[in-house]
């Protein structure tokens, strides 16, 4: 981490300029006064690269997220999740509330992400699926991984029941990972493990097995402040789920990272969050009975004092401008929010 500080640092970009951020904090500001009147804006990230991914040019990277967290402090006050679930228990919440979160659990969190939040004076909450710390993979990135470095300029995957691709070029190495993951997202967590090991065994490819984050990691981020938070053991889409299964693996998790920080979890975010299609009221009932304090979504929008506690939506914009970032989270505040 320290090599990664210093060589950072040579590339620092500039803070927001007060005359650019005044405007933006003012319109903001219309949409969300404080107290009862107030939105909450709770934005999502996952991965902050150390460098941009040609792979994936739209990725966020160190420069770029840095650039985003110096446009978030100019314009928002952001605050802990547990202090912005206080306040919109008891109305209280600031002006321009606004709250940092991640999901999975990547290894890049706390190598790229956690100095530039330290840097800004900003904190987090971290949301970690357990099963795959400490050198696993998520499935996703398994097959991210296969078809980034597949040999060749066809991938033939015929006998798995997936079809050709064409692999000459980025995009088409991105159209295929697209293709191949809209197809196994929502099988069965079996079939899909299945089909993913069955894909390691054809192409000749050895995946990272340093992408997701250590034990120690999650204690560094805890230790710093930030705070952590559950996200089932697996990562499997809970509606696909039997429901005694789905509750073992929110409850797994949460014991899990419990006994990693000695304090109990007090937040949780449903695997891919889309209401009504990834988690039904079932799962929200599980959350509320295993002991959380809240949860969040994928959902657009912000959070109102009225709302479901237990399903606040989230949003992110990587606008590279201030002014279009400003309208677009502006945008965010005016939505109807889904719940289930």
């Amino acid at each position: 981490m320290q090599a990664h500080e210093s060589g950072y640092k040579k590339n620092r970009v500039a803070p927001v300029p007060a005359w650019v951020s005044l405007p933006s904090r003012v319109l903001l500001q219309r949409f969300s006064p404080g107290g009862l009147h107030s939105r909450l804006s709770i934005l999502i990230y996952h991965r902050v690269l150390p460098q941009p991914d040609p792979l994936f040019p739209g990725e966020g990277d160190a420069e770029s997220f840095d650039r985003h967290m110096g446009q978030l402090a100019a314009c928002f006050r952001i605050i802990s999740l547990r202090d912005a679930i206080r306040g919109l228990r008891n109305g209280k919440l600031p002006p321009r509330a606004a709250c940092i979160t991640f999901d999975d659990g990547y290894a890049d969190n706390a190598e790229v992400a956690l100095p530039i939040l330290q840097k800004h004076g900003l904190p987090a909450t971290f949301f970690v699926a357990t099963s795959f710390l400490d050198g696993g993979r998520m499935f996703n990135d398994t097959v991210i991984e296969l078809i980034r470095h597949a040999p060749g300029n066809t991938l033939d995957l015929d006998s798995l029941g997936l079809g050709r691709f064409p692999v000459e070029t980025m995009t088409q190495r991105r159209q295929a990972i697209d293709q191949l993951l809209g197809k196994l997202k929502y099988l069965p967590i079996e079939r899909r493990q299945s089909t993913v090991d069955a894909m390691s065994a054809l192409i000749p490819v050895i995946p990272a097995s340093n992408l997701m984050m250590t034990s120690g990691q999650i204690r560094t981020l805890h230790g710093s402040g930030m705070e952590i938070g559950g996200h089932t053991a697996s990562h499997p889409i809970l509606s696909q789920m039997e429901n005694s299964a789905a509750r073992a693996d929110i409850a797994s998790g949460k014991e899990i990272l419990e006994g990693i920080i000695g304090e109990r979890l007090r937040f949780f975010a449903y695997p891919n969050g889309k209401p009504g299609q990834d988690y039904l009221p079932e799962h929200v009932r599980m959350v509320k009975s295993l002991g959380f304090d809240a949860a969040v979504s994928t959902a657009h929008g912000a959070a109102r004092a009225d709302s479901d506690l237990f399903q606040l939506p989230r949003f992110t914009p990587w606008d590279r401008g201030t002014l279009r970032f400003t309208l677009r989270m502006a945008r965010n505040m005016l939505r109807t929010v889904e719940t289930v």
